[in-house]
């Protein structure tokens, strides 16, 4: 996943079209209003990367007036399309280490958990369900179920949902799952809270996952194949 999706100036003047409209709106009732509402609240995950104050939203909706009016720009978009990358990805990092602090003390707080295991990596084992039989090693392909959670409980991926289990290659994920599935058994499921040094580190991934983030994973081994 990369760890910025380009925003272009068209999505944020859907944005703030749709999300801020000038005047009161009631709720979508038609299909199509419901699907341009759906259209802002997409375009806003994207445009949440800035964390605009009410001051800085004033001059997107200023943008937003004198581009839908035809008015002479008070800019050249062109210019400014790479410092719009830019400031995304220094707010994207400041957003980023915030969370990573947050993260120490949540890591802490897992680790004092009943029955909870914090290794020498700094990640946070605790099993919920004891399987049977061996544990994979890191060359095994393993078969598993899974949810991954921000520390605040937001979820951003599930194999449940999909309602489809997914084949890997133990050595080929996140430290954090390398290490942590190979404490488990077929049958067994298993908390895996993960520092951002055995998830994605300073990248991040997608929108969700900002740079320093904290992940919590549980995990249903279903089984794995030996090499």
């Amino acid at each position: 996943m990369n760890s910025i999706k380009k925003i272009t100036a068209l999505s944020i003047l859907a944005v703030t079209l749709v999300s801020t409209p000038s005047f009161a709106l009631d709720p979508p009732k038609t299909e199509d209003e419901k699907t341009f509402y759906a259209v802002g609240l997409i375009v806003a995950k994207q445009l949440g990367v800035f964390n605009l104050s009410a001051a800085e939203l004033e001059r997107v909706k200023q943008g937003l007036s004198d581009g839908a009016t035809g008015a002479k720009p008070l800019v050249e978009v062109a210019d400014y399309n790479s410092k719009v990358q830019e400031m995304a990805k220094a707010r994207r990092k400041a957003q980023g280490d915030k969370l990573a602090l947050a993260g120490k003390e949540f890591l802490e707080k897992a680790a004092k958990e009943k029955g909870a295991v914090k290794t020498e990596s700094g990640m946070v084992y605790l099993s919920l369900k004891e399987g049977a039989g061996e544990s994979p090693k890191a060359t095994d392909t393993v078969k598993v179920h899974y949810v991954g959670t921000l520390p605040d409980g937001r979820e951003f991926d599930s194999s449940y949902k999909r309602n489809k289990p997914i084949d890997f290659k133990l050595d080929a994920v996140i430290k954090c799952w390398t290490e942590g599935v190979q404490k488990m058994k077929p049958g067994g499921k298993a908390k895996l809270v993960c520092p951002s040094s055995l998830a994605y580190g300073e990248n991040g991934a997608g929108e969700m996952i900002l740079p320093g983030a904290t992940l919590v994973f549980e995990v249903e081994l279903l089984e794995f194949v030996k090499k």
